[in-house]
């Protein structure tokens, strides 16, 4: 969905201008078989990081352990997240003991940040729009604190298991979810690209499922599910992504997707944003 809209004189170099990183070495390409997920969404993060010119303003928004923000090294890299989250102890996404957070600039809700109107140049938000009560409310937030022609950098799940509890409320964000409520809010020119696709997501599940099986972490179960995973394991473990990782080419609809990176870029002339009422928090206080 792309206005025609005057762009501001400095505006950030064009979407389409992003290239890809050159250097692939093999851990790389074994990283892209067996855990693509965080790895493809942090590739496509660094690739962005590196074409924003030095000195440019950037919110790192629901940051926690502000993993990206040696990305940022060149930019005026600041970070926001309500801070409250403590770990989970149940599930195959417990964190308790190891969820930290780094240094965070601004510790408040997601939907009502404390800065000016226009103060950043970009703003980055992955993977925090399903830990958020009012996603909406929230991402008319990002588009009140970015100037006219700022980025958005946006990435959410569309299908993943519960973690983070109780701060998990949505179970996924489609192509139309952003392109409705990003130009809704103020954004043109919004591109959504799929992390991989069906057969991408099938290996990673092959190998949750492995885990799920392996008897040194469940707790109780039949006597024969021991051998099982053990005669499983190298089909589930490395035939199955390896395979999937190849036949991934050939899923042209990524509707089965693990989740989605999505640019946009701030509307020159967009409409007042309404803020809403102090019951529509984005997090809890």
């Amino acid at each position: 969905m792309s206005g025609s809209v005057e762009r501001d004189a400095t505006a950030l170099p064009t979407l389409t201008a992003v290239e890809p990183l050159s250097r692939t070495t093999w851990r790389d390409r074994l990283t892209d078989v067996f855990s693509f997920n965080d790895h493809r969404r942090s590739r496509w993060v660094a690739r962005h990081a590196a074409a924003l010119p030095g000195g440019t303003r950037i919110l790192d928004v629901g940051a926690g352990p502000c993993r990206y923000r040696h990305l940022f090294a060149h930019c005026r890299y600041e970070s926001q997240d309500f801070a409250q989250y403590e770990g989970h102890d149940e599930g195959l996404f417990s964190d308790k003991g190891t969820w930290g957070y780094g240094q965070i600039d601004h510790v408040s809700d997601a939907r009502e940040i404390p800065v000016a109107d226009g103060s950043f140049d970009a703003v980055l938000c992955t993977e925090v729009l399903e830990h958020v009560p009012e996603p909406i409310a929230v991402v008319r937030e990002l588009a009140r604190i970015l100037r006219p022609g700022g980025r958005l950098l946006l990435t959410a799940p569309l299908g993943s298991g519960l973690h983070q509890e109780p701060y998990h409320f949505y179970g996924g964000y489609t192509p139309h979810w952003y392109r409705r409520f990003l130009a809704d809010a103020g954004f043109d020119d919004i591109v959504v690209e799929a992390n991989g696709g069906f057969f991408k997501h099938y290996g990673q599940e092959g190998q949750r499922f492995s885990a799920m099986i392996d008897p040194r972490r469940m707790k109780r179960g039949w006597p024969w599910v021991p051998l099982f995973w053990l005669v499983t394991l190298p089909w589930f473990r490395v035939a199955l992504p390896l395979a999937c990782h190849y036949l991934d080419r050939f899923d042209v609809h990524r509707g089965f997707t693990v989740g989605y990176h999505v640019e946009a870029v701030r509307r020159g002339r967009a409409r007042a944003v309404d803020r809403g009422s102090p019951a529509d928090a984005g997090l809890p206080r």
